[in-house]
């Protein structure tokens, strides 16, 4: 007892003293100078005020041969303000819940920034709860607020060349014309984790019948690592106008499990194949801004006994900037 009292007090004044030490170190390097330096703009010209709308969802789909049971939630619109400058945009929005009786609950976070001159990094956190069940037989729609899903991710690019543009630039309306077409590419990775469940099973009774017994999920979870490669670009065209198309295709290797309402088991093929792709499209002058962007993410794995999972993230926004002074 003495012996673990007298290292539980050699811990902590070691703890003390290594605390204080870090205290001093950070206060030393001068914190508020490097969160000036990291998010705050001192030239008003560069600020402006947003609003926008956006429309997020996550949608996924279990199929095999002949039969396809699509997963789509509701309420996927909705509407926000902002405020960007060159080194920060924030944008709050508000679910639309126009659907008032079969809502689907969500948390939905979704991230793109450009770190430096060759590090491109996205970031996402999916949450969902209640979803609407379509299928290619007969069988009607339907609305299931016990089935729920959880995707979380990040991807990171490494350009081969400076990328020469800032994507985050681009929707703050501050972007200044160099040269007509911007394209790098580069290779990196990405990691995924993926859910979804049911309280009884995802598929109905009836529903069922269509398919083998193992795609008669309870519960499906997933994570794993890969690697991507891809492009970024940009392109200034007519009339203040500017274009930008990103294409990233990856492969994973994954540990899946399936659990069924009597068993479970665990695929053997541990493969999955995601492509990432944004499309904008950005109009800026002197007072006001306007951009318009779409990101999609298409993800397929095998379930083995000749089922498949699909999965889809989307994100579009358009949104209205006012610049608050007039840029030199």
């Amino acid at each position: 007892m003495r012996i673990t009292l007298l290292l539980f007090s050699v811990c902590f004044l070691s703890g003390y003293s290594m605390q204080s030490q870090i205290l001093k170190d950070v206060d030393s390097l001068g914190v508020v100078k490097v969160v000036d330096s990291l998010f705050i703009d001192h030239d008003i010209d560069n600020y402006s005020l947003r609003i926008f709308s956006n429309y997020k969802v996550k949608r996924f789909t279990v199929r095999d041969d002949d039969s396809k049971t699509r997963f789509t939630p509701n309420n996927p619109f909705g509407v926000g303000v902002g405020f960007a400058s060159r080194k920060i945009l924030v944008d709050v929005a508000f679910n639309l819940k126009t659907n008032k009786d079969e809502i689907t609950s969500r948390f939905d976070l979704q991230g793109t920034t450009i770190i430096g001159k060759n590090h491109f990094v996205n970031l996402y956190v999916q949450t969902y709860k209640g979803y609407n069940v379509r299928n290619n037989y007969d069988e009607p729609t339907i609305f299931r607020g016990d089935i729920k899903s959880a995707t979380v991710g990040i991807n990171y690019l490494y350009t081969l060349s400076e990328i020469e543009f800032s994507f985050s630039l681009l929707k703050a309306g501050l972007a200044q014309k160099n040269k007509d077409i911007y394209i790098t590419g580069g290779i990196g990775g990405f990691a995924v984790f993926d859910y979804f469940s049911g309280k009884s099973t995802i598929l109905t009774e009836q529903g069922a019948f269509n398919y083998n017994e193992q795609a008669n999920i309870k519960k499906y979870s997933s994570n794993g690592v890969g690697v991507m490669g891809g492009f970024l670009s940009a392109f200034m065209l007519p009339h203040n106008f500017v274009a930008s198309v990103n294409v990233m295709p990856g492969i994973a290797v994954m540990n899946k499990k399936v659990k069924l309402m009597d068993d479970s088991y665990k695929p053997s093929n541990p493969f999955l194949y995601k492509v990432d792709y944004t499309a904008a499209l950005f109009y800026n002058v002197k007072r006001y801004y306007i951009s318009l962007i779409y990101n999609g993410s298409a993800y397929s794995t095998s379930l083995d006994f000749d089922n498949t999972q699909l999965f889809s993230l989307s994100k579009a926004k358009l949104a209205f900037g006012y610049k608050l002074g007039s840029r030199k």
